[in-house]
């Protein structure tokens, strides 16, 4: 007795008949037409392809080119020479040799990739090829690398989930997922030695120019075997590491250089603390001179007077003695500031407004008003002084404002004597008695300057 019949069962002939089908002529043929490679992309190089095709700031033909280059990098090293042929490449984007250069020209102007000059064998009177090398930039969008974010995000996670690792306790009741819990040991307790390797937050962005995790880890150890740390050299030297063609090598050459990093690491951050301890007492002076700004202030001893103008960029300083002020464009805020604090200099507000130090001309001014109002016999007793010591034969070298006064008015006095209309010029030789007093007899030359044609003939006591 059959339990299942063969047609029922698929077994036989039907077999047969669907073979005969799938291997007919007409199928092969579509088979063959509609083949395509089958090869399965690793998900990184699937991802990155994926994104270059769609980067809306790049023309068409550029984005075609970035594919096919994401899909020949090497994932693992994106940064190192990509070892295609310019036939590989135009078959993989579909253009043609012309479209393909363009397109490495906007490639290289967007920032996406670098094309450095061709290698040349001077010897062997040969050129070498020239390779193609993804930029950071197109790394980092395409997915090849972690950015700083990233890796300062991930490195953070890690810190939290290691923090609440000891919270976290086995408990002594059967759990529902597992029999006993007891029996299961923690891989990687907090306490131990051992943990798994995780690269320092300084470390991580050697993984851009192309570091891997255990070359990291080993460039720590021959760190520490010449006495450094990779922290601290890798923080002094990054803008040139950035920057270097062989950045392994450099950093190797780095390490076997006698050369103190923590020191100069620590100079550099001790320069960057008093960078900023100068500009927070700069912000601070500035924002101080605009509550200053259109305000007058006088020194402590009442001989300056200060103003500031209305937009705290200019400081004006008139001395008493002075007949122009003296104005300071520029860092007047730091000493000026400095001065008020430590009351050397007053605000008119706070001071007595009478005590304000006046111009020079003004007192000039003040004292010429004075010597006009002299009485004459004040005159008179300055000019005998004086003629008193030119006839001594001592000629005073420094004279006060009321004998130069009292000269101004003899100087007239003569020039009246000598044109009056009444009176006749005298000869050198002739006398002219002018009497300003009952006690002394001038007598005045004509032909002589004034202030030396004075002198005494006699004086009566």
């Amino acid at each position: 007795m059959h339990i299942a019949q063969h047609s029922v069962a698929g077994e036989g002939v039907p077999r047969s008949l669907n073979a005969d089908s799938l291997a007919s002529p007409g199928d092969q043929q579509a088979f063959d037409e509609f083949a395509c490679d089958r090869s399965n992309l690793p998900w990184v190089i699937f991802r990155a392809a994926h994104r270059a095709n769609h980067i809306s700031a790049l023309p068409a033909r550029a984005r075609a080119v970035l594919a096919a280059l994401a899909r020949t990098v090497d994932a693992a090293r994106p940064f190192a020479a990509i070892f295609a042929r310019r036939e590989l490449l135009t078959g993989r984007a579909l253009q043609s040799m012309r479209t393909f250069y363009r397109s490495l020209e906007d490639l290289e102007a967007s920032g996406f990739i670098t094309r450095p000059p061709q290698t040349r064998y001077v010897d062997a009177g040969l050129f070498g090829r020239a390779y193609l090398h993804l930029t950071a930039k197109a790394a980092t969008v395409l997915g090849l690398t972690e950015s700083q974010e990233d890796a300062s995000s991930t490195s953070h996670r890690t810190l939290q989930t290691a923090a609440c690792a000891p919270t976290a306790t086995f408990s002594s009741s059967p759990s529902v997922s597992m029999a006993d819990g007891g029996i299961y040991k923690d891989l990687n307790p907090i306490n131990q030695k051992r943990q798994p390797g995780r690269l320092p937050d300084d470390l991580c962005r050697l993984r851009a120019l192309g570091f891997r995790e255990f070359l990291i880890f080993k460039f720590m150890r021959e760190a520490r075997q010449y006495g450094k740390r990779l922290s601290d050299v890798v923080e002094t030297t990054w803008e040139h590491l950035r920057r270097a063609t062989h950045p392994i090598s450099y950093l190797r050459a780095l390490l076997q250089k006698p050369v103190d990093y923590a020191y100069r690491v620590k100079t550099l951050r001790a320069d960057a603390a008093e960078r900023e301890i100068r500009q927070s007492r700069d912000s601070t002076h500035e924002q101080t001179a605009k509550e200053l700004a259109g305000k007058i202030f006088v020194s402590q001893d009442g001989l300056t007077r200060y103003s500031v103008s209305d937009d705290g960029s200019e400081l004006t300083a008139h001395h008493k003695d002075e007949s122009r002020p003296r104005v300071r464009v520029g860092a007047w805020t730091s000493d000026f500031v400095t001065a008020v604090r430590e009351s050397r200099v007053v605000s008119v507000a706070d001071g007595n407004p009478n005590e304000l130090a006046q111009p020079a001309h003004s007192d000039r001014l003040t004292n010429s008003n004075a010597h006009a109002a002299l009485p004459s016999a004040e005159r008179l007793q300055a000019l005998k002084r004086m003629l008193r010591l030119k006839a001594a034969g001592i000629v005073p070298t420094s004279m006060s404002e009321e004998t130069k006064a009292a000269l101004s008015i003899a100087n007239e006095a003569q020039a009246e004597a000598v044109s009056g209309p009444n009176e006749c010029i005298p000869s050198p030789r002739a006398d002219v008695s002018i009497k300003p007093a009952a006690s002394q007899q001038i007598l005045i030359y004509s032909k002589v300057p004034p202030l030396e044609a004075i002198e005494i003939r006699k004086l009566r006591e």
